[in-house]
């Protein structure tokens, strides 16, 4: 699949911000947050997080539209417009 390719290549590359639960990555298709969180400790980990966390590194991600990935390195948000 390209959009998982894409944003395998574009977790290689150094994270623009982390906060608490994310790092931050810019891809070709948007700003994606990659979970720092283990897979089975996933229940308490949400999308609000994420747009929550977003705001604390400068980043409005309110009116964006986001889908969910699970990739090789974790779970992934990414969000888009």
């Amino acid at each position: 699949m390209v959009t998982q390719k894409l944003l395998e290549d574009a977790l290689n590359e150094a994270e623009i911000a982390e906060t608490q639960k994310f790092l931050w990555y810019v891809t070709p298709i948007g700003i994606a947050a990659l979970c720092k969180i283990k897979l089975s400790q996933l229940s308490s980990i949400y999308h609000e997080d994420a747009v929550k966390e977003a705001l604390e590194v400068g980043l409005d991600l309110t009116r964006e539209e986001s889908e969910e990935h699970y990739l090789e390195k974790g779970w992934l948000i990414l969000f888009y417009s």
